[in-house]
């Protein structure tokens, strides 16, 4: 009898061992994949065509709506004009109010992108002056200078090839070597455009 006693606690023990042997197991299988993070565009920088409101706490009269300038600037009250191009909305605020401080205390200002320009001027690059036919075309990504060059059918006779010029929307303007590009295969200044590009070829001065 005791013998059976001894038998059926082994028994029950060896079983409670392999349910604790199971839980275990069960425990450490690997956890499930976190969801990735919605990736977001990077901060919003201001360009041409943009219109900004520009709030000074307590001080009405030096409260503006106004747009950024092709040259990237702007002007508001008292503070001048501003070069607002390529610059987020608080680097801009900060700039005013500093510029405000020599006439105000303590200026509180705020500054905020109502309009983020055209969809005709944001999605197109243009290229003008000495090429066979001056074109505006839509934006594609890869887009290059010599892209834009052969749609437009190429240089005039007249075209001084060294000395295009790529302007950005931001205000930043770039050489363009055409005569290098086209001739050598000299890649150098053949940069990938961007959304609102600009690029210049002037006549040669005879």
């Amino acid at each position: 009898m005791v013998t059976r006693q001894i038998f059926t606690r082994r028994l029950a023990g060896l079983i409670a061992a392999l349910v604790l042997l199971s839980g275990c197991a069960t425990s450490t299988a690997p956890p499930p994949e976190p969801k990735s993070a919605p990736e977001f565009a990077a901060e919003y920088r201001i360009g041409v065509g943009d219109n900004l409101s520009i709030n000074v706490w307590r001080n009405p009269d030096l409260s503006v709506q106004v747009p950024v300038r092709p040259d990237g600037k702007i002007s508001v009250p008292l503070a001048g004009d501003v070069m607002v191009g390529g610059k987020t909305p608080e680097e801009v605020s900060k700039e005013i109010t500093a510029k405000l401080e020599t006439y105000i205390r303590d200026p509180y200002v705020t500054v905020i992108v109502t309009d983020m320009g055209s969809d005709a001027y944001r999605s197109r690059v243009r290229v003008t002056g000495a090429v066979v036919n001056p074109v505006s075309l839509p934006y594609r990504q890869g887009m290059t200078v010599l892209d834009v060059v052969l749609e437009a059918g190429g240089l005039t006779e007249f075209a001084n090839a060294s000395k295009a010029t790529l302007y950005r929307r931001d205000g930043q303007s770039f050489s363009i070597d055409l005569d290098r590009i086209l001739k050598r295969g000299d890649m150098t200044t053949n940069y990938s455009l961007q959304p609102g590009d600009v690029i210049t070829v002037p006549e040669r001065a005879f």
